[in-house]
């Protein structure tokens, strides 16, 4: 069975993404404009998975045999069984550390949508700890159930997107430059 596990953060997550990025970088060249270390591995002190999630950046899904050919020269596959079509899903071939890799149009909703939590995240500590602590509870609660466990998460992540509007549009928030 394969439990949700929500361990203290390890300060070998950016270097671990680091290492990985170089290597879709590598592997990618001119396919991708930018590669972005995100989820809750990417937030310095937020209890995470130990799962690495990398969002890679493209004009175009088209053609898909192109990424598909790019990410397996690393050790990636095609999810093609992923509903959500506003990204390209791959996973880690079988006996690698569990990896998440998004492939999402550059400047779409979707693509924005994870740097504006990541970087909200990053700057309130406090929200940080708030969603550690559901995380924490709710692993403990769906630990065989990830269906649950992510929609468990939907109404916090919602509201917490809400205020990170609020706070891109006082700071004037842009992305940073890309991670990798």
């Amino acid at each position: 069975m394969n439990h949700i596990i929500i361990v203290d953060y390890r300060d070998e997550w950016p270097e671990q993404f680091r290492a990985l990025g170089g290597r879709l970088r590598g592997a990618l060249g001119s396919l991708v404009l930018r590669i972005d270390h995100i989820g809750s591995t990417s937030v310095p002190g937020l209890a995470a998975k130990p799962v690495i999630d990398v969002q890679v950046s493209v004009l175009s899904f088209e053609p898909i045999t192109k990424l598909q050919n790019a990410l397996a020269s690393v050790g990636f596959v095609w999810r093609a069984d992923n509903p959500d079509l506003t990204k390209r899903y791959f996973r880690e071939v079988p006996g690698q550390p569990r990896t998440h890799i998004h492939v999402r149009r550059a400047g779409s909703w979707s693509e924005q949508l994870a740097l504006l939590f990541r970087d909200y995240l990053r700057a309130h500590h406090a929200v940080a700890a708030d969603y550690a602590q559901l995380k924490r509870q709710l692993a403990a609660q769906f630990r065989d159930d990830r269906s649950a466990y992510t929609a468990a998460k939907s109404p916090f992540i919602w509201q917490v997107l809400r205020q990170a509007d609020e706070w891109a549009q006082l700071s004037g928030w842009v992305p940073a430059p890309s991670d990798c």
